[in-house]
């Protein structure tokens, strides 16, 4: 079998064992939500080797989203750190077996503590089955290893079962970008859920502004020593009137011919797109995107100039 053959073929196996989960969705999987929304304590995974990584994005997961989640290695567990363990806590224990040793080492323990249990595994007849409150099956029909031994398709489904408990419950508890934000303060999500256009616009001095009766002389001064390739358009009291854009010159100059008199008013665009300086940036960038347009005028009150956002503005902040 070639490369490309063998690499279709894995990605063709991980989605079946993916998509054979979807028919054992059922009560149990209920119960084992209902389980973590009512914990009071916190979320324990556990497992080891391959199921043990696996059980780490999925504790980091629900920690992502407000559930108190941790990781608990087996082995360190049964040697001390059983007692990062209390009562009202709930333990995940994948185990694609569901004979590991070291797992079932930690039961007899767990259940003196009255934790719930919910076991992730392969083999719905196991002693860790057995003696889970509640048992999702993640078995696969064959792993993508060509010697149907390395844990490929099974990890997958049972990170994906994994997922699948997390998102439940995000939706369950009403979880909103607001509380994204506040866990997600850093990175990419962070700037989408908490940059503001009112941290990254142009305000002040800055500001492009020119009145209605300019000159063509000053528009092109104006817009060229701002250097964001637009003016906003005001009347005597400061409101908005319009913009006046590069492309609003350069249509300008395409006439044949123009009285060299003319005036802002006489050549802006009216009512262009404007937004609140509380909007999120990702928001201008969709504004932007969706008008084709490289600038959005941010008002006052009475409808006059405070700032001004560019699309190399959101750019650089790293939003996208």
């Amino acid at each position: 079998m070639s490369i490309i053959e063998r690499a279709k073929k894995v990605l063709e196996i991980e989605s079946k064992a993916v998509a054979a989960l979807i028919d054992r969705v059922g009560l149990e999987f209920v119960s084992a939500v209902e389980l973590i929304d009512k914990c009071r304590g916190r979320l324990i995974v556990t497992g080891i080797g391959k199921s043990g990584l696996i059980g780490k994005k999925i504790a980091s997961t629900f920690a992502s989203m407000g559930v108190p989640a941790l990781f608990m290695h087996p082995v360190e567990g049964v040697h001390g750190d059983l007692g990062m363990v209390v009562k009202g806590d709930v333990l995940i224990a994948i185990s694609k077996s569901g004979e590991t040793e070291e797992i079932l080492k930690l039961l007899s323990v767990i259940k003196r503590f009255g934790i719930k249990l919910i076991a992730l595994t392969g083999n719905p007849e196991s002693t860790l089955a057995r003696r889970s409150d509640v048992v999702l099956n993640v078995g696969v029909s064959e792993e993508a290893c060509v010697l149907d031994l390395l844990p490929t398709a099974s990890t997958t489904a049972t990170l994906a079962m994994g997922d699948a408990l997390a998102v439940t419950l995000l939706e369950k508890r009403g979880f909103s970008p607001d509380d994204l934000a506040l866990l997600h303060p850093g990175g990419v999500i962070g700037k989408k859920l908490l940059l503001l256009v009112g941290d990254l616009m142009h305000s002040g001095n800055e500001l492009p502004l020119v009145r209605e009766e300019a000159t063509l002389k000053d528009v092109i001064y104006e817009i060229s020593s701002k250097r964001l390739g637009v003016t906003s358009v005001v009347d005597g009291e400061g409101t908005l009137k319009g913009i006046v854009t590069d492309g609003d010159l350069r249509r300008l100059m395409e006439r044949q011919e123009f009285p060299i008199s003319v005036r802002a008013a006489d050549f802006m665009t009216k009512n262009p797109k404007t937004i609140e300086d509380s909007a999120l940036a990702a928001e201008a960038l969709q504004v932007m995107e969706k008008h084709s347009i490289t600038s959005l005028l941010i008002l006052n009150g009475s409808r006059q100039p405070k700032g001004i956002i560019h699309l190399h503005d959101i750019l650089r902040s790293g939003v996208v």
